[in-house]
């Protein structure tokens, strides 16, 4: 069983370096509203975690792990669940004390903390908002920058991992499974069923 660090970024310009240290690192360029189970690396950690792989892992903060209350929730209850200590550096939590039982004191804090990154994921997009609709009243603001079309349905649907993932949907597979097997994103395939079920 190994310490591992799970490290998420929102974006490519981010540079995940600062999470890093000594422990294996399982890292996702995502949004935080992104379920965990959906991530790359997130999905990875958990599937490593059910086989007995991991001890602890470690994050540079809660919302790290997330920007949904639930989420966050679950991913926590999942982990310890397994046996798996959840250690956040910047709040000082372990959600497992030293005999293997669960820390009351973290529960409470994560809850805390799990709401407040949801505010204020809540906050930052307000802000976007504003800022567009004051950037469409002065007139500098274009949908997609002005030079970008808006991808139509069957545009879409055309693209031969998009189609193949249809045709995986359509057999009766899941949508992680038909997203594996096509080679297409967990949240592509969501989208190809959305029009799928569309039809």
């Amino acid at each position: 069983m190994e310490d591992v660090k799970y490290i998420r970024v929102s974006s490519p310009e981010q540079n995940p370096a600062r999470q890093k240290n000594d422990l294996k690192p399982y890292t996702d360029i995502c949004s935080g509203s992104i379920p965990f189970r959906d991530r790359e690396d997130g999905e990875k950690l958990i599937k490593h975690a059910q086989l007995g792989y991991i001890n602890s892992v470690q994050v540079q903060s809660i919302d790290r792990l997330g920007r949904n209350t639930i989420d966050i929730l679950n991913t926590i209850q999942l982990l310890t669940k397994l046996q798996v200590n959840v250690i956040s550096q910047k709040e000082g939590l372990h959600t497992l004390l030293e005999d293997g039982t669960e820390n009351p004191t973290a529960k409470l804090m994560v809850g805390i903390l799990g709401t407040l990154a949801e505010f204020e994921l809540t906050r930052i997009k307000e802000r976007q908002a504003e800022g567009i609709a004051k950037a469409k009243e002065r007139g500098v603001y274009k949908t997609n920058g002005g030079n970008r079309a808006t991808e139509t349905r069957a545009k879409f649907l055309s693209k031969k991992k998009n189609a193949l993932c249809l045709k995986e949907l359509k057999r009766g597979n899941s949508v992680r499974r038909s997203a594996l097997l096509s080679g297409v994103s967990v949240i592509t395939a969501r989208k190809v069923k959305s029009y799928m079920l569309e039809d």
